[in-house]
């Protein structure tokens, strides 16, 4: 490991030295952005002083400007700015990305407000865009933002944005900004989208001056052709310019093999070793085999996740966030925003842009929890919309890292509460209204989708309360799509111990019943608030499910009712708890078939919720056959590491 850390030092070492004596301008030049703790180097053309081709700045704090502007990425065709919403804003300041070495590229979506007349929408409609800039600080005066683009190839095949259009609107302010891609292939349904940001495409002024293995590429704007940019032949890198680091050959590891992260191997080793002998650039390419080596492994897995990814996200409206906002949001994941360690990832309380808090999920067990959990969170939470399911507001594949980025919940979980890790406990009407709520959004899962959704780890710790104490159900990284021409699904088992369905569990049979019977202990636990495997309980009721079937099936519920909820201070407060509690015996019966479904679960919730006074029903023995529970000795449940009580103070302090 030290050995790659220092040949990688040498390489970087090298390129600096490379870039510095090629390179005439580089003498005239400043390309590094210094900070009080960090300098930021960029490549040719782009540099911080008067010699410099393209000129950028650099703020005091160390941050890559254009016009004020931060600079989310460089690359060696476009910039990438971050354009936050501003509801004053004046049209007039688009100019500002408008000069001799750059322009708006027609990937932009602009969104402006104060307008006369609306024009061309963009690829996603307004709707889904506003959903994304509903800011309390900052609204559009008259709620009547538009969306100017210039995505007509037809019309304009050129790669800058034709902003004649804009005049005949007649607006007032620029309000922010959006970037579409819709990739190489224009007919596919892949789309990519940053919020809050815009794209410049940039150029050299003048003639080309190219490395020998270097195209060059003419830009034009409007019909004038305005300057060029290098870009290395295959098998070759570097920046291309003459002046600049020019191209290096990527020797046997060859350029797509390179990319793709498939160089590497003992023979591949050896050949570029004789190279080395032979007179090659010693430390680029001792570098070069360093890097095959080390990120050979890496390179694959990061382009399966962007496979997967682009997959996942396909047409939908999913915000990526680098991994250095976050790092920043989180105060680089410092302890004391931590809100919580459950079983796959770490939470962190969040302010992103410094604007609303969020919730920052970061993955812990990427080899049980990872790329295709992710992913199909993502894909899951982007196409779904009910209140009472947690919104899922960007993600981040950067750094090795997975990274989710929800809506916050200032209460916690329920499970945190009923165990009184948080607060000192919830009152009958809150826990009912809790339960009312999660099965409504459950069975929005199950009969509104289509095919419908399973989410399987339903648990007190996946429900979250918001400032009202309304619940979120969340955490859908092993939800699955139903097939509708089928009765289950099989997979392997997987959920949290406890709640598991026992026929799921035996059988491997998936379907929205495995949903009712974790949804049926939840409802124990609302009652009892006990734990759902408590080793600490004689043998046959360690399983929370197996001891409320019993006492439930035996008319005892009394026995198991939480104190704090004084069963007895009010009829209404006893009825409900046992009418809840027969609901519970029913959906936690063994055989999935006999189980009632969410929507009926819910409905009667309801019900029991909006009865008001009602007699007690007196309790009877249920059939003994309908709901056997196995009790699965030895299992362990992974407890989630509970916020301290005044964390959520602290921070907002």
């Amino acid at each position: 490991m030290f050995i790659h850390l220092l040949l990688l030092f040498l390489f970087y070492a090298n390129l600096v030295i490379t870039s510095s004596s090629s390179s005439p301008a580089g003498a005239n030049c400043d390309r590094v952005c210094k900070g009080s703790n960090h300098e930021i180097p960029v490549r040719y053309p782009f540099g911080f002083s008067e010699g410099c081709k393209v000129r950028l700045n650099c703020s005091d704090a160390g941050e890559i400007l254009i016009n004020n502007y931060r600079v989310v990425n460089l690359t060696a065709d476009h910039v990438l700015l971050n354009f936050p919403a501003n509801c004053t804003r004046p049209l007039d300041e688009i100019g500002l990305f408008k000069n001799d070495n750059y322009a708006l590229t027609r990937r932009n979506g602009l969104l402006l407000d104060n307008c006369n007349q609306t024009l061309s929408d963009c690829v996603v409609s307004m709707s889904l865009i506003e959903g994304h800039f509903n800011s309390p600080r900052c609204k559009p005066t008259n709620r009547s933002l538009i969306c100017y683009s210039d995505d007509n190839p037809k019309s304009n095949p050129m790669e800058f944005m034709d902003l004649t259009g804009l005049d005949k609107a007649g607006c007032k302010d620029l309000y922010s900004s959006i970037t579409v891609d819709l990739g190489r292939n224009r007919q596919s349904s892949s789309v990519s989208m940053g919020f809050q940001s815009v794209e410049l495409g940039w150029w050299i002024q003048g003639d080309c001056s190219c490395h020998r293995k270097a195209n060059c590429t003419k830009v034009i704007t409007g019909n004038a052709s305005v300057g060029y940019r290098c870009h290395c032949v295959k098998g070759y890198d570097g920046d291309g310019f003459i002046d600049g680091d020019g191209c290096r050959r990527v020797s046997d590891c060859n350029a797509s093999r390179y990319m793709s992260g498939e160089c590497g191997g003992t023979t591949r080793v050896a050949v570029l070793i004789g190279g080395v002998i032979a007179g090659a650039s010693l430390v680029s390419t001792i570098a070069l085999i360093c890097y095959c080596i080390r990120k050979r492994t890496n390179l694959r897995k990061q382009k399966s996740a962007k496979r997967l990814l682009s997959e996942a996200t396909g047409s939908l409206n999913v915000p990526f966030y680098p991994y250095k906002e976050i790092s920043k949001a989180t105060n680089s994941f410092s302890e004391k925003q931590r809100l919580g360690i459950g079983a796959y990832g770490t939470v962190y309380a969040g302010k992103l842009n410094n604007q609303e808090w969020v919730a920052i999920k970061k993955i812990r067990h990427k080899e049980t929890y990872g790329i295709n959990q992710v992913t199909n969170e993502i894909k899951l939470l982007s196409s779904v919309s009910h209140p009472n399911l947690v919104r899922l507001l960007g993600f981040c594949i950067e750094q090795e890292e997975q990274i989710l980025v929800y809506e916050f919940m200032p209460n916690g979980t329920l499970s945190q509460h009923l165990q009184r890790e948080r607060g000192n406990g919830l009152s009958w009407t809150i826990r009912l209204a809790i339960a009312t709520e999660t099965a409504q959004a459950i069975a929005y899962l199950h009969s509104a989708m289509n095919p419908p959704i399973y989410h399987r780890d339903i648990k007190s710790s996946n429900i979250l309360l918001d400032y009202n104490y309304s619940s979120k159900v969340a955490d859908f990284g092993l939800s699955r799509l139903g097939m509708l021409d089928e009765s289950h699904i099989s997979t392997a088992p997987q959920g949290t111990p406890g709640y598991v369905d026992p026929e799921y569990h035996q059988n491997f049979h998936l379907s929205d019943k495995s949903d009712v019977y974790s949804f049926g202990v939840v409802l124990v636990e609302i009652i009892t608030a006990l734990k759902v495997v408590d080793l600490s309980r004689r043998n046959s009721e360690v399983n929370l499910a197996a001891l409320a079937v019993d006492k439930i099936g035996k008319g005892c519920v009394d026995e198991i009712i939480d104190p704090f909820l004084e069963p007895n201070r009010d009829a209404w407060t006893t009825s409900s708890i046992h009418k809840v509690a027969e609901l519970a015996f029913q959906c936690l019966a063994f055989q999935g078939e006999v189980r009632p479904s969410m929507t009926e679960v819910a409905d009667e919730l309801e019900q029991i919720r909006l009865s008001g006074w009602a007699p007690t029903d007196s309790c009877t023995t249920k059939d003994k056959d309908s709901s056997p529970v196995t009790v699965q000795e030895g299992w362990f449940s992974e407890q989630s590491s509970p916020s301290t009580s005044s964390l959520l103070s602290n921070i907002v302090q």
